[in-house]
């Protein structure tokens, strides 16, 4: 299990090749809107990437390609924590990834 912050559909693609040659790959989208993400930002890392002090910062100045190809989307702006691991944990057994 690696937990990658992939904006980009071409590196998500990539590493979905990649893994595939040797396991599984399982793409969990944590979809949470942007005002979500900037209103749980305890770091004010989007606050610094508004004022131009942080460039390059994913979703503010630079794009965001949703993905397509989830196997699972978890929108976390009305959906618990605990209940997104347990939906995760659900969905991986489910699929044969865990027993």
């Amino acid at each position: 299990i690696v937990s990658v912050i992939a904006p980009f559909d071409s590196a998500r693609q990539a590493a979905r090749q990649l893994v595939a040659l040797n396991g599984g790959f399982y793409l969990v989208h944590v979809s949470t809107s942007l005002a979500v993400c900037e209103k749980r930002d305890t770091k004010g890392l989007y606050a610094k990437a508004r004022a131009g002090l942080v460039l390059q910062f994913t979703g503010v100045s630079d794009p965001y390609e949703e993905p397509a190809d989830a196997e699972l989307v978890i929108d976390t702006s009305c959906v618990a924590e605990a209940d997104a691991v347990q939906l995760i944990i659900s969905r991986l057994r489910r699929d044969g990834f865990l027993s």
